[in-house]
C-alpha cells in the first residue's frame, strides 16, 4: 500500500510525464511474465519511448490536472501506460509485435482516444520507409513500363 507521499511523487511524476509527451499507449500486461515486460521496455526505449504502471486511480487524477477528459480506470484489468513524445506509429507496432495485448491509446495533442483496434491497425502497418519504398515502386512502374514498350518498339524498327 502507499502512502499518501508515494502517491503524491506518483502524482507528480505522471503529470510531468503526460505535459512531456504527446501519445500514450494503453497495454494490458497481466499474465506476462518479468523478461516478456523487460523486453518491451528495451524495445521501446530504443525509439525514447517509456513504459510506466502507475495506478490507474492516480493516474486519472493526473488526467483531469493536466485537463484531459480521460478515464483509465473503465479498463478492468492491470493497465501499463506507453508515454512518446513521437507519432502513435511509431509505438503501435513495437507494442503490436510483443504479443502484449493493446487496451488503446490516447492522442494528447489532439485529445481524443484512440480504441484498440486501430492502435493494433497502425501497429500492423509496415515501416514509414517500406510504405515510402512501395511508393516509388509504384509511382516508377508505369514509366519503367513505357520506356520497355518505347524500347521494343525501337527493336523492331531497327529490325525491318
Amino acid at each position: 500500500m502507499l502512502t499518501k507521499q508515494q502517491k503524491a511523487e506518483q502524482i507528480k511524476e505522471s503529470r510531468d510525464i503526460l505535459s512531456a509527451n504527446k501519445t500514450l499507449v494503453f497495454t494490458d500486461f497481466s499474465g506476462k511474465t518479468v523478461e516478456e515486460v523487460k523486453k518491451l521496455r528495451r524495445s521501446l526505449l530504443s525509439i525514447g519511448a517509456k513504459l510506466k504502471v502507475f495506478k490507474k486511480k492516480l493516474l486519472r487524477i493526473a488526467f483531469t490536472e493536466n485537463g484531459i477528459d480521460f478515464n483509465p480506470e473503465q479498463f478492468e484489468s492491470q493497465v501499463a501506460t506507453v508515454f512518446t513524445d513521437k507519432d502513435i506509429a511509431d509505438v503501435a507496432g513495437i507494442v503490436y509485435k510483443s504479443d502484449i495485448s493493446i487496451l488503446g491509446g490516447y492522442d494528447l495533442a489532439g485529445k481524443n482516444f484512440i480504441d484498440a483496434e486501430t492502435v493494433k491497425k497502425i501497429g500492423q502497418l509496415p515501416s514509414r520507409e517500406i510504405l515510402l519504398g512501395q511508393l516509388v515502386g509504384m509511382l516508377s512502374a508505369p514509366i519503367k513500363m513505357f520506356m520497355r514498350v518505347l524500347s521494343e518498339k525501337s527493336k523492331m524498327v531497327e529490325n525491318k
